[in-house]
């Protein structure tokens, strides 16, 4: 909205403080500066709000405003006098305002610090975190405008807004003067005030989805009068699945007299209705649509999904119409699912909603399925449906233009119906923000994820979103240290998906194979130690083995400590006549569930070939009725068991079980991160043997880290028996299903002790002196994008978080390189800067070791002889450093991802293999261990082939200073440590450059907002 002359031209209108917000309820909500076309709107607001809350906001009977009340409400200069409303239909439901005040709480202009705030909520939207959302913004402006501390009068009666802002998390005081309770908060963000922040934002935003997926009633929206059509197709779908609400078929074209259409009432229009209807489906062609919209938002609809499509995926101008639909919905309170969606689906038994073009509802089971595109969500319903699965709900969002992942994950992460989330993603509109969510629910429920247009450089057609330039390789290592279940294909979600639902997590990597086939065994083996587990040697049963053989083999092995996973192979049994007997597999089925039901604690999955009825009956075990709960022993009481554990590169070693479990029924919560709880999985439901649960991974040849002891998530609980057993028609896709659930169980017990931040001693660390070394070289530099720092300033900046780098002196002609070795020392280097020669010893521009003045002046002519001019090779002087690895450490900030640590040995297996590993800043010690450990080549720094280890203990020292230095500073938009020598005691580092700009802004620190694409 744009501001009237008659506002200051000194002060434009701020149309970036303008932002969606979802609201407690999930329903979504406008904030806005206020201008001088308010007036009518205001007058009409304060018209509504009920005599006590006029009294609360000017502790007197205030029947009416004044036109002086409303001209100095409507007048703004967006400095010292600042005011905020929420509106929903264009509607104020919703004001805050504040004023600067001086000491003596007079008018004042800045530099006064210091401001009165005053709210006002209308009486039917109060409860709805109204307020609450308005303090976060005006919070952020007040902060943008100077303002650091808010004063407010408040009456000791007006127990809701005391609680408004006692709950917002900032440093407050509070005292008792005449008669009204006086209030100054401090605005600095808090750590308690971000936590209370996103936690209204999960719930709010969980709490959208849910009335998406459980709505009272549906209209569908654009329903053909003859059968066929995507609206007729929608609405045959919602009845066929026994949907339990009230249905509705709307279109404008129907005859006047037609009172039902397939058994349900039929309307032109919304207005026609009795009731509020909670969901509308949209099915008619685009330039339709706003029409419709304008329809549902008249009558109270909650929110849309619209199938129509002729938006972004048609270039420029359907964007412009989706931004447009989407401001339309939010501007009446709607989220939208859609454009171009291919609808949504919740089998819960009090809903049962189908409201999708899937001809068929899926079972019910525990797997919530989330896809940008109708035709994987298509595919993924049918592999699912095929193998058995059941879903809690499904969501195909088609362009994304307002519900995204990020929002279902929220949802995933509070349903108790989902035990595992399967998440097929062609987009992140908010890298940061879908890390933090999916680290928090991945501590509690695994997410499974595949990533779609990795490699094409751009957003898919639809999806108005900003692109990263992260390369997908480190999108996939961040998705790990959230804890993502990251992999390649749909085929992979299906199956891990399956074994993650059915099964509990695996304790370790130890793998007992077994089955009536030697050579199908072997294959099994051969994959698990491709998949980095440790397979025991396979068992083979002969293929005389009966039922009966396989349960007893499953049997004991569940039962052996010295495994930590079941694999069962199988072929067809082979009759007197020599031809395949295919027709036990419901036989075989029950044997290997009967062998399961004492309620094991590891998981099973089933590897066959051509054993008719055996998937089928597998995965027909586990029906969608809870089974009955078993009391698991809580860890501190339960038994343990000692066993040999070998494997390749790790020795021999006593492994230790202990039964952990959190969760009750199918139903249950257990204890999650932050305020909420979330529901239990099937590997909280059923007790786990946690041995070696070290706190980062092995590299092959190295040290086994240090081990931290699991500690449960909740200290008793109750869980199921047992559930389907997943059967893979291949060992390779079993076996990488268990890896996945290995390497996330592993992440589990290490998420549950998490890393920690050292703290520096304070004389390594000056982040004041930092501070002002960025801003005075930022404030020299002739581009308004940042400079990158000269070498000296470089080591400067960088020793005043203790990274020494080892100094260098120009020597453009043999007398300055003699003079520059005398002064640091012989034996020195000669090393060429030029651009094309940095860091190219291959290319002969680093001679080394050169002891004396001799040896310096004869390198010297030989460089310049081989490459070129000293005015072109730039060459300098360094001392030589301890002998060791050369390795590569680097820090860069990403707009969308944030800031990126990155970890390689230097040359070849970093630039040509892309052997490099990353993790989000600010890193924890154990995320420093892990990145060391991650890469490929990591056997090279832990003594690979007889070599001396190397100091990876001061390596990783290292990381964490440029960890904490570009956390601080996020102008430290990049650095490069080239190389980073690690020598048997010490790091030394021989290079470096650093890149300073203007930050890039951190939308995921500021007051809650929706995006705008």
């Amino acid at each position: 909205m744009e501001p009237t002359p008659e506002q200051s031209p000194h002060h434009a209108y701020p149309d970036h403080w303008e932002a969606d917000v979802v609201l407690r309820d999930g329903g979504t909500a406008r904030i806005r500066p206020i201008t001088t076309d308010d007036a009518a709107r205001l007058v009409s607001f304060y018209e509504q709000v009920s005599d006590e809350s006029k009294y609360y906001r000017f502790f007197a009977p205030y029947p009416r405003l004044s036109d002086r009340d409303v001209h100095r409400f409507t007048h703004h200069d967006y400095v010292d006098r600042v005011g905020l409303a929420v509106t929903i239909g264009g509607e104020f439901i919703g004001t805050v305002r504040f004023d600067r005040i001086n000491d003596q709480g007079r008018p004042a202009s800045a530099p006064a610090d210091e401001a009165e705030v005053a709210f006002l909520v209308q009486d039917a939207h109060q409860g709805r975190g109204v307020a609450s959302a308005l303090l976060e913004h005006i919070a952020a402006v007040a902060r943008e405008r100077g303002i650091r501390r808010f004063a407010a009068e408040v009456l000791p009666a007006n127990n809701k807004m005391i609680k408004v802002f006692r709950d917002a998390g900032y440093t407050q005081r509070r005292s008792f003067e005449d008669g009204s309770v006086h209030l100054t908060l401090d605005l600095e963000p808090t750590e308690k005030s971000l936590a209370v922040q996103r936690g209204r934002e999960q719930r709010a935003e969980a709490r959208s989805v849910q009335r998406l997926l459980a709505p009272g009633s549906v209209a569908v929206i654009g329903t053909g009068r003859a059968p066929g059509g995507v609206g007729r197709t929608v609405l045959r779908n919602l009845l066929a699945s026994g949907y339990t609400g009230r249905t509705y078929a709307v279109n404008r074209a129907f005859d006047e007299d037609l009172a039902s259409l397939d058994g349900v009432p039929a309307h032109r229009s919304l207005g026609e209705i009795d009731e509020r209807v909670d969901l509308a489906v949209i099915a008619v062609p685009a330039h339709r649509v706003p029409e419709a919209v304008a329809d549902c938002g008249e009558h109270g609809v909650q929110g849309l999904v619209v199938l129509s499509a002729g938006y972004a995926e048609r270039g420029a101008e359907g964007r412009e119409l989706q931004r447009e639909l989407v401001r339309q919905a939010r501007s009446y309170g709607m989220r939208i699912i859609g454009p171009n969606a291919f609808g949504v689906i919740n089998t819960a038994e009090s809903v049962r909603l189908n409201a999708s073009l899937a001809p068929e509802s899926p079972a019910r089971g525990r797997i919530g399925l989330f896809t940008q595109s109708g035709a994987i969500g298509i595919a993924l319903l049918s592999g699912l449906h095929r193998r058995g699965a059941g879903l809690s709900s499904f969501i195909s969002a088609g362009n994304r233009a307002d519900v995204s992942g990020n929002d279902v994950l929220q949802y995933f992460f509070e349903d108790p119906d989902t035990d595992v989330a399967l998440l097929y993603l062609e987009s992140l509109g908010n890298p940061r923000k879908f890390t933090r969510l999916a680290r928090r629910t991945a501590a509690v429920k695994p997410v499974v994820v595949v990533k779609g247009a990795r490699h094409s450089g751009s957003t898919p057609p639809g999806h108005a979103v900003p692109v990263s330039r992260i390369p997908d390789a480190t999108v996939s290592a961040l998705m790990r240290q959230a804890g993502v279940i990251r992999v390649d294909t749909v085929t992979e979600m299906v199956d891990a998906g399956l074994l993650l639902a059915g099964q509990p997590l695996p304790a370790g990597p130890r793998v007992a194979i077994l089955g009536n086939s030697e050579s199908l065994g072997l294959l099994t083996y051969d994959a698990c130690l491709a998949e980095g587990l440790r397979p025991r040697p396979p068992i083979d049963l002969t293929t005389a083995a009966s039922p009966q053989d396989f349960r007893d083999a499953l049997a004991e092995a569940l039962a052996d400590g010295t495994c930590d996973a079941v694999i069962v192979t199988a072929i067809p049994w082979v009759g007197e006549n020599g031809e395949a007997e295919t027709g036990d597999g419901e036989v075989l089925a029950a044997a290997l569930h009967k062998a399961v039901a004492g309620g094991s604690a590891k998981p099973v999955a089933v590897v066959h070939v051509e054993i008719g009825g055996l998937a089928e009956a597998l995965a027909a075990a586990s029906s969608t009725a809870a089974p009955r709960p078993r009391t698991v022993t809580p860890a501190a009481q339960a038994p343990t068991a000692t066993g040999p554990a070998t494997g390749p590169g790790t020795g021999t070693g006593a492994a230790t079980a202990t039964a952990t479990a959190t969760g009750t029924g199918t139903g249950g919560t257990g204890t999650g991160p932050g305020t909420g709880t979330a529901p239990a999985t099937p590997a909280d439901r059923k007790a786990s043997t946690t041995p070696e649960a070290s706190t980062t991974p092995e590299a092959p040849g190295a040290p086994e880290a240090s081990t931290t002891p699991e500690t449960p998530e909740t200290p008793e609980a109750t869980t199921t028996g047992p559930g389907r057993i997943p059967a893979y028609p291949a060992a390779e896709r079993a076996v990488r299903a268990l890896a996945e659930s290995v390497k996330y169980a592993q992440w589990r017990r290490q998420a549950a002790v998490p890393g920690k931040i050292p703290e520096f001693l304070d004389d390594t660390i000056d982040e004041p002196g930092a501070a002002a070394l960025i801003e005075a070289q930022l404030a020299t530099a002739p581009d308004p994008r940042g400079r990158p720092l000269t070498h000296d300033e470089a080591r400067e900046l960088l020793g005043r978080y203790g990274i020494a780098v080892l100094p260098t002196l120009p020597a453009p002609d043999p007398a300055a390189a003699v003079a520059a070795a005398a002064r640091l020392g012989y034996p020195v280097a000669l090393k060429t800067t030029a651009p094309h020669l940095r860091h190219r010893a291959d290319l002969g521009g680093v001679r080394l070791d050169l002891a004396d003045e001799e040896a310096l002046r004869r390198a010297y002519g030989e460089l310049t002889d081989l490459l070129g001019k000293p005015a072109e090779l730039l060459p300098v002087i360094q001392a030589m450093a301890p002998r060791g690895v050369d390795t590569v450490v680097r820090a860069s900030i990403d707009a969308a991802a944030g800031a990126v640590l990155s970890f390689g040995l230097a040359g070849a297996p970093s630039e040509l293999l892309g052997d490099t590993a990353h993790r989000l800043v600010p890193a924890t010690d154990r995320d420093a261990a892990e990145l060391i450990r991650s890469i490929r080549a990591a056997p090279v720094l832990f003594g690979w082939r007889g070599s001396a280890p190397v100091d990876t203990a001061a390596l990783e020292e290292l990381l964490l200073r440029l960890s904490r230095l570009v956390d601080d500073h996020p102008e430290v938009v990049s650095v490069a440590l080239e190389p980073v020598v690690v020598a048997p005691h010490g790091v030394t580092v021989l290079g470096a450059s650093v890149r300073l700009a203007p930050p890039p802004a951190r939308g995921d620190l500021g007051p809650r907002r929706l995006p705008n694409y």
